[in-house]
């Protein structure tokens, strides 16, 4: 599995189409075995090689979901209480940049409201 990964890269020189087709069938047919995670896992290794504005959206997601999931834990982990509205701002927001500044204020910040209210100060209300 690992040398299917690797020839992905010079196949994705080659021929783009073939080469998203081979890695979404692929990872259709592992289903939700081991292999498939292990599919998964080689995928994300390195895919510097995808360069589509659909691989750098889908990237770009998933940081942000990353960054809101650690936003939730850290205000979690703090006691500070999270309403199901806040929550849904927080999950549903999209950019990474503006979540990585709510994170730095949830650091210290003692409400939803003041770590919302960094990013209003700073000209980045919700879009």
């Amino acid at each position: 599995m690992v040398r299917s990964s690797q020839a992905l890269k010079g196949l994705w020189a080659d021929d783009e189409n073939t080469a998203t087709t081979f890695i979404e069938l692929t990872e259709q047919g592992l289903g939700t075995t081991q292999a498939a995670e292990l599919w998964r896992h080689l995928m994300a290794v390195d895919l510097s090689f995808f360069q589509s504005q659909t691989a750098q959206q889908l990237w770009a997601e998933g940081r942000a979901e990353s960054r809101a999931k650690d936003l939730l834990l850290l205000l979690g982990h703090r006691g500070v209480e999270v309403s199901e509205q806040d929550r849904a701002r927080m999950v549903g927001y999209g950019d990474p940049d503006v979540l990585g500044l709510w994170f730095r204020k949830a650091l210290t910040a003692t409400s939803t409201a003041e770590v919302f209210a960094s990013a209003e100060e700073a000209g980045t209300a919700d879009r």
